[in-house]
């Protein structure tokens, strides 16, 4: 793909679409494909396309199906609002390919992840409605013309109403550089990955299928087992030497809720710090701490470890939503 500066002239995306400057004329918008999304499957792709506001600012357009296969609704009413995560790294990774230079072959890292939402806002009712998102890059670090990383800080509208926040800290990695870091790991065979264990009962973890869960019992009280199973077509869309970060944010989430017993668990706060890849031929072991529980809200500390190493710790804290009040 070529590179591209941060000047304010006209920019090409992969899809040959040019996104238009602050000023002047053009195309409105540019198109988000799979491959700048780095999704296989077209309806797991969330943001849809965008417009370049200034040097370091963008809208994007985006679309919360109600019917999503994993990134679906979590009762009768609302929305995952762990999809407002997925829509920024998605996002995230789209900017870094078609705005900053990131060459397609590189690998992106997430370092943390802070999003907060109005679950009260997050209504099945409202999926038709596209999804404004008004994002902010900083924090960019270049190498060369290309980049090494940055932030993204988004805000999310939809029926013009404010639904979520979110900021995340991504790193971009070369192929060799990946190669290097990986190094004294190599891709575990699949002889070496531990079995599959049967999964914790999907009621308990507020989802309604056994393939979407991701925790196992551990035989110990507030403490599970990574499940990892690399033939989800969601959580393991493209081949990997290591558990996606979009695996364990679901692993924090459904052990909250297994932890906290709240049903659903509707995180209106989420924050996420990485400390080192997750392999896949080792148990990950996911600690929970109920730090509080009240009528109104509980907050959980989730942490996972693996070889007495963190991988991860995380804070969700989950309000119910506001009640739908009937017309008078």
């Amino acid at each position: 793909m070529q590179q591209q500066d941060s000047s304010s002239a006209p920019r090409e995306d992969q899809t040959g679409q040019r996104a238009s400057p602050a000023t002047g004329t053009g195309p409105a918008r540019a198109l988000v494909t799979p491959e700048l999304a780095h999704r296989p499957r077209a309806e797991d792709v969330f943001p849809a396309s965008w417009v370049r506001l200034a040097d370091d600012r963008f809208r994007v357009t985006a679309h919360w199906p109600a019917g999503h296969s994993f990134f679906g609704a979590v009762d009768d009413r609302h929305q995952d609002p762990m999809i407002v995560g997925e829509t920024l790294r998605q996002t995230s990774m789209v900017l870094a390919h078609a705005e900053f230079g990131a060459p397609a072959d590189t690998r992106f890292v997430m370092h943390d992840l802070e999003v907060s939402t109005d679950p009260a806002a997050l209504l099945l009712a409202d999926a038709a409605e596209p999804v404004t998102v008004d994002v902010v890059c900083s924090e960019v670090r270049r190498r060369g013309r290309g980049l090494n990383g940055m932030r993204t800080t988004m805000e999310f509208r939809r029926a013009g109403r404010l639904v979520a926040r979110g900021t995340g800290s991504t790193g971009c990695v070369s192929p060799a550089a990946y190669r290097r870091l990986r190094a004294s790991r190599p891709a575990a065979p699949e002889s070496t990955r531990i079995p599959l264990p049967a999964p914790v009962a999907p009621w308990r973890v507020g989802r309604l299928r056994e393939d979407d869960v991701v925790l196992a019992p551990s035989g110990r009280p507030g403490t599970w087992l990574l499940r990892v199973d690399t033939r989800h077509p969601v959580l393991f869309a493209r081949p990997n030497d290591h558990v996606p970060g979009m695996v364990l944010f679901e692993a924090a989430r459904q052990a909250a809720a297994a932890a906290s017993g709240r049903l659903p668990f509707l995180p209106s706060e989420l924050s996420v710090s990485f400390r080192r890849y997750a392999e896949l031929d080792g148990p990950c072991l996911i600690d929970t701490e109920v730090l509080d529980k009240g009528e109104d809200e509980v907050t959980v500390r989730v942490s996972g470890r693996q070889d007495d190493e963190p991988v991860f710790d995380a804070t969700l804290t989950c309000a119910p939503p506001t009640p739908v009040r009937s017309p008078t």
